[in-house]
């Protein structure tokens, strides 16, 4: 498990925007250490609660063809279902 949702993952780039990926999962399958449950949003606009993939992850590419990396700064400031709401309202994943 992750632990307190510390991890935050980011398309490499002109920073975020509604076309980049930004997943903030918020624990791993103890079983299945490929499927992480948390934030999603796939740049379309619709960010949800989900499982992701982490090896799908890994195979995403931002704008400029960058791939999505670990936002090792990242510290969670608030509940995954906060973030999950204000995403909701801001069609966004907003950290």
């Amino acid at each position: 498990m992750m632990g307190n949702y510390q991890v935050r993952f980011r398309g490499r780039g002109r920073g975020q925007s509604l076309r980049e990926p930004s997943p903030l999962p918020d624990e791993i399958d103890p079983d299945d250490q490929d499927h992480a449950f948390g934030l999603c949003d796939l740049g379309l606009g619709c960010p949800e609660l989900g499982w992701l993939s982490l090896a799908e992850l890994a195979t995403v590419r931002g704008q400029l063809g960058l791939p999505v990396e670990r936002d090792l700064y990242f510290r969670a400031e608030k509940r995954l279902s906060a973030y999950a709401r204000e995403a909701r309202l801001a069609g966004r994943i907003v950290t």
